[in-house]
């Protein structure tokens, strides 16, 4: 089963349970496939592709939660924290932080990247490996820890 399968019989799933905040998350995230479908002029998106949208939607719902928490509004810090968790849940596993500093290193050392400004080499190298399953500003964070 495609993860975009997986997400459409949630979807369906969630209507017949009744459950709102899952089944508006679910339709966004699926609207969101549905428009990248569109701009990319294909009839289906391949795993990967659904799993960068499903990325840039949790980044949206991080974000949100930091804005609304500043803002002193607890009921949308909770609902934008219940749609998270849901999104979250269509994430490949996440790496552990040992075997990301591995690739990291790896990476540096494969790309001969001693300074900060050669850290674009090193990030683009460690993405390609991780797809998803690490989230980019920890990847950053490490490889300028490693870099001078």
């Amino acid at each position: 089963m495609s993860l975009y399968e997986r997400i459409e019989a949630d979807l369906k799933a969630s209507l017949k349970k009744q459950d709102s905040v899952r089944l508006s998350t679910l339709r966004m995230l699926l609207a969101a496939i549905r428009n990248l479908e569109i701009e990319k002029k294909v009839a289906r998106l391949e795993d990967p592709d659904i799993i960068q949208t499903i990325q840039k939607q949790i980044k949206q719902r991080r974000d949100s939660i930091e804005q609304f928490g500043k803002g002193g509004r607890q009921d949308l810090v909770d609902k934008e924290a219940a749609e998270l968790a849901i999104l979250e849940s269509y994430m490949p596993e996440q790496l552990k932080s040992d075997e990301l500093v591995k690739l990291v290193e790896g990476a540096i050392a494969q790309t001969g990247a001693i300074l900060k400004k050669d850290a674009g080499g090193v990030m683009k190298l460690v993405m390609e490996k991780v797809k998803g399953r690490a989230d980019g500003k920890v990847v950053n964070q490490l490889v300028m820890e490693r870099l001078r």
